[in-house]
């Protein structure tokens, strides 16, 4: 175990991203409290919707006063001149019930849609930029399917509830409180019965709403399943068609479908027999109510009208609680959703940006005359592998301009230098310094800023080629592109492309060859004009006539620079000023090619198997 950091602190704060079927499902509808920061700053437009709804509701409670008016007024009125003027006013006055609530529901409608379109953009742009902060310790527990999912499904449900079902669960909350109001005042006799079927509803409907709870948990989990193995497989389409493994493939995701299917059934189910239960109950109150007016009207001890209006506020009571029943459901799935959200959110990147950060030395304009670096007794170990050190005493200078090759066997530890330089990771023991300065101690965006990266697998994004380089330096002009490009040997072949830079060059750039995505890859580095150069793997799955190409680029953008180069191909490295020989993560040797040669160790056994040369003859290639 390493020695600076404690073994508690090895499990990601993200590890819950790994979708557990046994998990147990603590989403509540307190877990929507995690919505409040994203809704605090439209207050003005949540006061507007609430507003409008207690408008619509009260147009809703008034509509059974006016029916029973018109009952007693209009329709049992003995004079029949007096009843054809009393109907016209009281139709009149049904209809501006009508006209206000229709109007009331659409701005309501129009408040509470807008709200939850804008919350759930600002949610879901929230988690992505956080997500995208995360150092890769975040990815090596957390699928990228899962967090899609998240994005996009999770999302989805709380736009739901935000923008409509939150909105109907507070309307028919105002209009059951109104209705029980106006029951108790009016027939309390008849509300009594009524509070005890509603009683009957309520209880059974928090037992089938715990089991929603679990099963909505459990459904977005598999449907995050899924997603993962989509992304996962999507993006190894020739590696799965090679194997010719497209059958297994659509079997596995059949599965996963087939599990998140057969949990939403289950769901469903459960819903299904809360709705017909409410919906049953609900009926025989309706009922129950109807029958005891009909038997006090008959008695004389209410009018006709006021049995109508009462009938009617049962219905809008007994209504609000069906609905809101759904609404729970609704308010329970997205309950889940938020508090998945939420977890993303809550992670933390073991990778912090310092409290007060030093300055680095301000990178000059022109090129660059190259950053020095140190590593002072390096030890590290991967956060899913704590048992094996990656880096082990690891002590390096470089000076500035200076080019340093790094070579070994798989598994030596080469990348993790990188990715340790980077922080993407930050060390357990030791220290690495860029300019004098702790890595740790300078502010994340400065460190990497001063840093370029041409990779072994170019990463090409789906746009142009013109901005696929700019994303070196997004503010660059045109002038300042094609300038890179050309020092990178890749403006021959850019121009000689159907719209030229303006070419859309494909997802993961397959409109390209190896050689050409690496040259993007170059001028994308050489635009950033950074002070260190980091070259990973750059030209070992380039043909010949590629490698001559890319090693004439690479040329170019190392001149000046500070240069860290990463390869298997002994070929490449031999012009180093230095060669650092690594093994079990630990450097065995440095050394110039001839002098690593000349001393027969790990080196010269890698240059025999390379070359065919004896171990202790220097080579010249």
């Amino acid at each position: 175990m390493p020695p600076n950091r404690p073994a508690q602190d090895r499990t990601y704060t993200a590890g819950m991203a790994k979708s557990d079927p046994d998990r147990p499902a603590a989403a509540t509808p307190r877990s929507l409290s995690g919505l409040l920061p994203f809704l605090r700053p439209y207050r003005l437009q949540i006061t507007l919707a609430m507003l409008f709804l207690v408008l619509a509701a009260a147009s809703t409670l008034a509509f059974p006063i006016a029916l029973k008016v018109l009952i007693d007024q209009g329709v049992v009125a003995a004079d029949p001149a007096e009843r054809l003027m009393a109907l016209r006013g009281h139709f009149l006055a049904l209809f501006g019930v009508g006209a206000a609530l229709g109007l009331f529901s659409a701005l309501r409608f129009y408040a509470v849609t807008w709200l939850g379109e804008r919350v759930t953009a600002d949610l879901r742009n929230a988690v992505y930029a956080h997500v995208v902060r995360q150092s890769p310790e975040f990815f090596e527990s957390t699928a990228t399917g899962e967090v899609l999912s998240r994005l996009t499904t999770d999302t989805t449900l709380v736009q739901t509830v935000v923008g409509s079902s939150l909105s109907m669960g507070l309307r028919n909350t105002v209009m059951g409180i109104g209705a029980l109001v106006m029951l108790i005042v009016t027939n309390p006799w008849v509300m009594t019965q009524v509070l005890g079927i509603l009683v009957l509803v309520v209880l059974p409907s928090l037992y089938f709403g715990r089991r929603v709870r679990k099963l909505s948990r459990a459904s977005q989990d598999r449907v995050a399943d899924s997603s993962a193995i989509a992304a996962e497989v999507l993006n190894a389409i020739p590696v799965v068609q090679s194997y010719v493994q497209e059958q297994r493939e659509a079997a596995r995701f059949d599965a996963a479908t087939e599990s998140a299917f057969d949990t939403a059934r289950k769901r469903t189910r459960v819903r299904a027999v809360l709705v017909a239960f409410i919906i049953t109950a609900t009926f025989g109150a309706l009922l129950w109510g109807l029958y005891q007016g009909t038997q006090a009207v008959m008695a004389g001890r209410i009018s006709a009208g006021h049995l109508g209006q009462t009938v009617v506020y049962v219905i809008i009571l007994v209504g609000s609680v069906a609905v809101l029943s759904e609404v729970y459901g609704d308010l329970l799935r997205a309950a889940g959703a938020t508090e998945r959200l939420m977890e993303l959110l809550a992670a933390k990147s073991p990778v912090a940006e310092p409290a007060a950060p030093l300055p680095l030395p301000a990178i000059p304009a022109g090129r660059p005359a190259g950053s020095a670096l140190v590593f002072e007794r390096v030890g590290f170990h991967y956060p899913s592998r704590p048992l094996t050190a990656a880096l082990q005493d690891f002590s390096l200078s470089v000076a500035p301009g200076e080019t340093v090759a790094i070579v070994g066997p798989s598994g030596a530890g080469k990348s993790t230098v990188f990715q340790l330089l980077l922080r993407y990771y930050d060390v357990d023991a030791g220290r690495i310094a860029v300019d004098g300065v702790d890595i740790r101690r300078a502010a994340l965006a400065a460190l990497r800023q001063r840093v370029g990266i041409v990779p072994q697998d170019s990463t090409i994004f789906s746009t142009s080629a013109l901005e696929n380089i700019r994303y070196g330096q997004p503010e660059a002009g045109d002038d300042e592109v094609i300038a890179a490009a050309k020092a990178a040997f890749a403006h021959d072949f850019i121009v000689a492309l159907p719209e030229g830079y303006q070419t859309y060059l494909g997802e993961r750039g397959v409109r390209l060859s190896g050689g050409q995505r690496q040259r993007i890859s170059i001028a994308r580095a050489m635009l950033k004009n950074p002070p260190l150069l980091l070259l990973d793997e750059a030209t070992s799955a380039l043909d010949a006539e590629s490698e001559r190409m890319v090693q004439a680029a690479l040329e170019s953008a190392m001149s000046g620079r500070t240069t860290l180069v990463i390869a298997h191909r002994l070929a490449t490295v031999q012009r180093a000023d230095r060669i650092v020989v690594m093994e079990a993560g630990r450097i065995v040797d440095i050394g110039r090619h001839d002098e690593l040669v000349a001393r027969d160790g790990l080196y010269a056994r890698l240059a025999a198997m390379q070359f065919g040369l004896d171990a202790t003859e220097p080579a010249s290639v």
